[in-house]
């Protein structure tokens, strides 16, 4: 009877809830962080990670992504559906209940880590999770049009006219001899959870 009772308060005392951490929850977790990888290796291969981070107005009078509406020049509320990257997160994510965070990481030549905002909707849950891809853009790389076409001009011509400059800096010193096109290695950082 001591037995039975013990257990029986045992299992009064313990509570197990929808939010309780658990093999599942984790199983997700990793589930939705493998999805993302995938996602950043694809559209790294394809070339469209690379054209988003170039899909930008350097004409305009707040340097910004093409049709972001957010006071940091990123997309705030919604996705960049007119681009192939934003297609494929709309697919992959949103269409499946799972929102999304892009933010684009880079060093400066002092070992400082900045961060530019590029898809924002919402904040993250605590069963978030995370998956990075790095790009490499060259001063000769051309920037991209409202509708993804060249413009003829170089992240090196939207830093160097009239005092506009490109979203991050290259004052990184990545090349000691000079003589590299590299303007910056971006990390791409997609951080997803359900809605």
């Amino acid at each position: 009877v001591i037995l039975l009772s013990a257990i029986l308060f045992a299992l009064q005392v313990t509570a197990v809830t929808p939010l309780s951490g658990s093999t599942s929850n984790q199983h997700i977790e990793n589930q939705q962080r493998n999805v993302a990888e995938g996602l950043l290796e694809a559209e790294a291969e394809n070339g469209s990670l690379e054209d988003m981070l170039l899909y930008y107005n350097a004409s305009s009078d707040a340097d910004r992504f093409h049709g972001a509406n957010g006071d940091d020049g990123e997309y705030d509320g919604r996705l960049p559906t007119n681009t192939t990257f934003g297609t494929a997160l709309q697919e992959t994510f949103l269409e499946r209940g799972i929102a999304v965070n892009v933010d684009l990481h880079y060093i400066r030549s002092a070992g400082e880590r900045r961060s530019q905002p590029l898809i924002n909707l919402g904040t993250p849950s605590d069963h978030s999770s995370t998956a990075t891809w790095q790009i490499t853009l060259r001063e000769s790389d051309e920037l991209l049009d409202s509708n993804g076409d060249p413009t003829g001009e170089t992240i090196a011509d939207a830093v160097d006219d009239d005092g506009r400059t490109y979203f991050t800096t290259n004052d990184i010193e990545i090349d000691a001899s000079g003589d590299s096109d590299v303007y910056n290695v971006i990390e791409v950082e997609v951080v997803v959870w359900r809605m």
